[in-house]
């Protein structure tokens, strides 16, 4: 496993990835974040286009990535990952409207769990999903952040 950090306007982020594909992307206080192994290679090499796809949209430059991910999780949370990456830029989407795409409208609570535990935010852009009336809920890196977020991606 490669470990690397990189500097953002949401706090340093923490990149995980197995040599090929970016398994992990978390924020300062993340809430489900892996503790740092020892055993991890530190390699900012691994990381490059990552890199450098997280600089091009925090600079309002990027709007969708293009990296290979590989994000470790159940099938169902696969399938909610799935379903976040669909989401437009700039624009938000509700817990029922994704449990729904996923062909589950019963599964609310279920799809916010799943998107609590989505180990690439930014990337799978679980900062896009709000409460049914439109409410900023729950986020992994914190509700500022996912302001923040979504702030800079409305161009604000």
């Amino acid at each position: 496993m490669y470990v690397t950090t990189l500097p953002s306007p949401v706090g340093e982020l923490t990149l995980l990835s197995d040599g090929e594909q970016l398994t992990g992307l978390y924020m300062p206080v993340h809430k489900g974040a892996p503790v740092t192994d020892p055993a991890w290679r530190r390699d900012h090499g691994p990381f490059a286009s990552a890199v450098a796809q997280l600089a091009e949209y925090f600079a309002g430059e990027r709007t969708s990535f293009d990296l290979p991910l590989a994000p470790r999780g159940t099938p169902f949370q696969r399938r909610v990952w799935q379903a976040l990456t669909a989401i437009p830029y700039g624009q938000t989407c509700s817990y029922r409207a994704i449990a729904e795409r996923i062909g589950n409208p019963r599964a609310v609570r279920a799809v916010g769990l799943a998107n609590g535990r989505n180990p690439l935010s930014i990337v799978i852009p679980c900062h896009r999903v709000v409460g049914a009336n439109g409410s900023l809920t729950g986020y992994g890196g914190g509700l500022e952040r996912k302001q923040l977020l979504l702030a800079l991606e409305s161009g604000k």
